[in-house]
């Protein structure tokens, strides 16, 4: 099937059902380098401990994915040439160490940005507890297609985000990835031969394999959560930025965060070695500590 944006907007949801365990919490926690610091650390045996396990809340983006749909043909896209563009998380309860999760994700519009530019698909995706029926995450997401622009979708602009602060940030946070961290990442279901085959990445144009963006954006998480909250998970309440440049696998990732009031903080991920922007507009939401508890 041709890439075509009425049929993919028409197309049903996306219904997905799965389980986790303690082990899948505490190897997605491992794929953010969590412990490559200190591996006896309280922060450590928080997120890797299974007495007293806290769910990462970025994990969230994994808990039942649909996987790399893209590549289906009934959906007619270029997947070889797709690219995560943005990714936006919305926390209406605590993610449970263990249980059956059930997600619905939609398609909600289609930008295109011209033959030689690609289009851009809006999805949103709702979490919930399969047994209580409860309503866990809504996730928001970009993917930039590069080799579908000139096939049909809105023309207008896509919805704009907030630049980071004009002033020198108030946090600042620096996490190393490792050489193997794509290869201990992909392990959390991202599976696209993007981020562990050279040749794969070559034809993307890439040097080499690249880091998972999620990979990122969970790392970005990691210092949200000790900058703001103290690692209080049930505290932070919403998170998303633009994957603004690629992250290679053993580059240092500086997180600036400035706080803007109100439990709204802006923020922002460099590639430290290259000086480069590679999580741009990012913004949060979290909550007092005498509110976090209406959120267990």
């Amino acid at each position: 099937m041709p890439f075509d944006p009425d049929k993919l907007l028409a197309m049903a949801p996306i219904k997905t059902t799965a389980t986790h365990a303690e082990r899948d919490v505490i190897l997605y926690a491992l794929g953010l380098g969590v412990g490559s610091e200190s591996a006896v650390s309280a922060d450590t045996l928080a997120f890797t401990y299974e007495e007293n396990l806290q769910v990462l809340p970025t994990m969230a983006a994994v808990l039942a994915s649909p996987g790399f749909w893209a590549r289906k043909p009934e959906y007619g896209i270029d997947w070889k040439r797709l690219l995560h563009g943005e990714q936006n998380l919305h926390f209406h309860k605590k993610l449970p160490v263990s249980g059956s999760m059930t997600s619905v994700q939609t398609i909600e519009d289609i930008f295109d940005k011209g033959a030689e530019k690609g289009a851009v698909v809006y999805t949103r995706r709702e979490v919930y507890e399969t047994e209580s029926g409860d309503h866990l995450v809504t996730e928001r997401r970009a993917n930039f297609l590069r080799g579908d622009g000139g096939k049909g979708g809105r023309t207008d602009s896509a919805p704009a985000l907030r630049p980071s602060p004009d002033r020198s940030c108030d946090i600042q946070i620096t996490i190393p990835t490792r050489e193997d961290q794509a290869l201990l990442y992909r392990l959390s279901g991202d599976y696209n031969p993007l981020h562990i085959d050279p040749d794969f990445a070559s034809n993307a144009n890439f040097e080499k394999p690249i880091l998972h963006g999620l990979c990122t954006f969970g790392i970005a998480g990691r210092a949200l959560l000790s900058g703001l909250v103290d690692n209080e998970t049930s505290r932070l309440e919403a998170l998303g930025c633009r994957f603004s440049a690629p992250v290679y696998p053993g580059e240092t990732l500086v997180t600036d965060i400035w706080e803007c009031g109100g439990g709204a903080a802006a923020f922002q991920c460099r590639a430290l070695e290259r000086d480069v922007v590679v999580l741009s507009h990012g913004h949060a939401q979290y909550s007092a500590r005498e509110n976090a508890a209406h959120r267990e």
